[in-house]
């Protein structure tokens, strides 16, 4: 049996917020999500998706639990490992698409690519295959402010798997984008995820994007049901 590409055991993370006593954000999260499984996560505002998602990237550490990221178990892990697992196996997406605005669509592909030593010809390669994925070749050469939002996101997905990880976070992806934008964007990314192979966990507000994913989990009070 192969490992899971991502186990949450017992995560749980409180905050102080200026009041007495402590918020409690996450109070025991199990998560398995296998190889090639697509995972919505749902929550209101506030809930604590984004914090969940954090921990499961590894840019955050829980109070209490254990995270393994492709049988790597990454609890008490100093930054230099985390940083390496990072880099090598997990691809986030945000809201917003945080481009480099002074490089072209391309360039923003390629540039991790080269910080994690793959060669210049390869992360060209790779980085015009993805753009012709996610139907945007011809904008190759356009920076960020020249491109549509939609545009935009879709060079930020190519950008999350640009070094080929196998976990994509993603929080409220398509967010930013009017609906009819943002049900073609996440087709696509759904169509990337797929077509590459890889697994994700996708926090969203829309329900009918979560309905076209392999399973639903709902944060509420700290817990998933």
């Amino acid at each position: 049996m192969n490992n899971p590409v991502l186990h949450l055991s017992a995560i749980s993370k409180a905050y102080k917020r200026g009041l007495p006593g402590e918020v409690n954000v996450l109070r025991g999260i199990d998560l398995r999500i296998e190889p090639g499984e697509v995972v919505a996560l749902v929550a209101p505002s506030g809930a604590g998706k984004s914090t969940l998602l954090h921990i499961a990237g590894l840019l955050d550490t829980a109070d209490a639990g254990q995270v393994s990221i492709c049988g790597q178990d990454m609890t008490g892990k100093g930054d230099r490992a985390r940083t390496g697992v990072r880099r090598r196996d997990v691809g986030f997406i945000y809201q917003f698409h945080h481009l480099l605005p002074e490089f072209s669509a391309l360039e923003n592909i390629v540039l991790p690519q080269l910080a994690n030593g793959i060669s210049a010809n390869d992360a060209d390669t790779r980085a015009h295959d993805l753009l012709a994925r996610v139907g945007i070749a011809d904008r190759a050469s356009h920076r960020p402010a020249a491109l549509s939002g939609g545009e935009q996101q879709r060079v930020a997905f190519c950008r999350a798997l640009a070094n080929e990880p196998q976990l994509l976070l993603a929080d409220e992806p398509t967010g930013n984008l009017d609906t009819e934008t943002s049900d073609q964007v996440f087709g696509a990314l759904m169509d990337l995820v797929a077509g590459t192979g890889r697994s994700a966990l996708i926090a969203t507000h829309n329900a009918d994007l979560a309905s076209r994913m392999d399973r639903i989990l709902r944060l509420e009070n700290g817990l998933l049901v």
